[in-house]
């Protein structure tokens, strides 16, 4: 988010905007390193790129007060800021902690099984809604695309079997690296595989692979025809429409 608004600082200067440099952009995170839920390699790979953006990084710094004009952290910093955007991560919506017999965690996501299975032998969850245990580690699957993804195979086979007499299958989550675009600047990664173990990557090939990634995901959801329509058609609205928009 914040590589795309020290992109959209350049377009500004369509309307009437100086000096991109007047507009000064500044993260405040609480854990000491940003994208804590991604390897640390990726994570410091990131940083070193938004700062040579220009962009300040204040890291290990937890938010206690925003005020009109600034935003407080829990050393007493103060930050003054003209826009602030808040960046929590995910939580499920407060009506899932209300739905009768179904537990949930202290973020609103129903509590599954290895079968994705919740407390109602009838109802399963995937996704960000659920909180599903990380075989072989002390955390529960990330909130990502590609865990998505896998538990939507995994439940779909679950689904088949149950309706056929058979029993569900237990999800194992394979975690096959991390991308992060950073608008169009640039895009790094790390690739994880069985035979290469750990490869980072950045650049145009870490954009080919983000890109081509999106594309294998929408092939999936609405096939090969609508996704090349729809393809095109991004094509054509980038060119027809401006980047940003004022209200």
């Amino acid at each position: 988010m914040s590589a795309q608004l020290h992109e959209v600082t350049n377009v500004l200067a369509t309307y009437g905007l100086r000096d991109a440099n007047d507009v000064k952009l500044c993260i405040v995170e609480a854990a000491t390193q940003l994208l804590p839920a991604l390897p640390a390699r990726l994570a410091l790979a990131t940083q070193r790129q938004l700062v040579a953006l220009g962009i300040d990084l204040k890291l290990g710094r937890r938010v206690v007060e925003i005020t009109p004009a600034a935003i407080v952290t829990h050393d007493g910093d103060y930050i003054t800021a003209d826009l602030k955007v808040w960046a929590a991560g995910i939580k499920a919506p407060d009506w899932m902690k209300d739905l009768d017999g179904l537990e949930t965690n202290r973020i609103n996501q129903l509590v599954v099984d290895k079968t994705l299975k919740t407390s109602d032998d009838a109802i399963f969850a995937i996704g960000d809604c659920a909180a599903c245990v990380w075989k072989g580690h002390d955390s529960n699957v990330p909130p990502r695309a590609q865990a998505a993804h896998q538990q939507a195979s995994t439940l779909s086979q679950s689904l088949i079997n149950r309706l056929n007499g058979g029993a569900l299958v237990e999800f194992v989550y394979h975690d096959y690296g991390s991308l992060v675009s950073l608008g169009q600047y640039t895009t790094v990664g790390n690739l994880m595989g069985n035979l290469m173990g750990s490869v980072s990557i950045g650049g145009f090939i870490a954009r080919v692979f983000y890109l081509s990634l999106y594309k294998m995901h929408q092939v999936s959801i609405h096939g090969y025809f609508r996704t090349t329509m729809l393809t095109l058609s991004n094509l054509f609205r980038r060119s027809a429409f401006a980047k940003i928009k004022m209200h």
